[in-house]
């Protein structure tokens, strides 16, 4: 079986992946962004955000060195985004703080 990778082993710099743009990336982009890290050697940093400071931290300090980095919200932390005040007894403020952070972090990347 062909190495899934081994069309990224060349690339200088994953700038160099077709479509690669600056901000949120998405589907086949991002699958390509994770064969590129595997094809080199290196795992891409998942940082779990509970509002816009973290997810503003983790944009700042990406762009500062230059490297792409995963935002991720988990159940409890897309809650505590929606804010105490909001129930999450069917879920409903893990879904909607998910959903809301989502939002915040390709408004501002």
């Amino acid at each position: 079986m062909a190495d899934p990778c081994a069309e990224f082993k060349g690339m200088n710099s994953f700038w160099d992946i077709p479509g690669m743009k600056a901000g949120v990336i998405t589907g086949d982009l991002a699958w390509n962004l994770l064969k590129y890290c595997k094809a080199k050697g290196f795992a891409l940093p998942a940082f779990n955000c509970t509002g816009s400071s973290t997810c503003n931290a983790v944009l700042e300090a990406a762009a500062k060195i230059g490297m792409p980095a995963y935002i991720q919200f988990s159940e409890g932390g897309s809650a505590f985004f929606a804010g105490k005040a909001v129930d999450n007894k069917n879920k409903e403020a893990s879904i909607l703080g998910a959903v809301a952070g989502a939002h915040y972090v390709r408004a501002v990347a």
